[in-house]
């Protein structure tokens, strides 16, 4: 039997207006305890380079540029089992309260999925006609192996509800 793994607790606040959702957290940020904390991870880089932000490495700062900009993050997966960091992997899933939060957060207008597990595992929780837009974003994981432009063109699209 593998390890069972979980997710982080959500980063929002009552100024949110959006929530950024990935599937659970892979091997290197369990390890850092940071949302992707990965290096090859682009999710940092995407969201600095929208922004405009000097770019960091330090997680408080970090979490601060999130919040500063009105993003929520967490996500669909509260815990389950997996060997390695492929969401290909995962078993005997267990979901995050994600409509829950979104009753407790009413400025969210909005949801992104960060990449096709969590897409498809939020529209099992919530439903494909649920009561605010989900989008569907390319994941930040460096094994989504389309051009850094492709992803930053993509993810454009979270600016559009800010």
């Amino acid at each position: 039997m593998q390890n069972r793994i979980s997710s982080f607790s959500p980063i929002i606040n009552r100024n949110s207006k959006i929530l950024i959702l990935g599937s659970i957290p892979g091997v290197k940020s369990l390890e850092k305890q940071q949302y992707y904390g990965h290096p090859q991870n682009k999710f940092w880089r995407i969201i600095f380079q929208l922004f405009n932000e000097g770019f960091t490495e330090d997680y408080e700062e970090r979490v601060a540029v999130l919040k500063k900009h009105r993003i929520a993050l967490w996500d669909v997966i509260d815990s389950c089992e997996r060997k390695g960091s492929l969401d290909s992997e995962i078993k005997n899933e267990e979901a995050n309260q994600v409509e829950e939060l979104l009753e407790n957060y009413p400025n969210i207008t909005a949801i992104f999925c960060n990449g096709g597990k969590s897409y498809k595992s939020l529209q099992k929780l919530l439903g494909k006609n649920f009561r605010i837009p989900i989008y569907l974003l390319p994941s930040t994981s460096p094994l989504h192996t389309i051009s850094f432009k492709r992803k930053f063109e993509d993810w454009k699209k979270i600016l559009d509800h800010l």
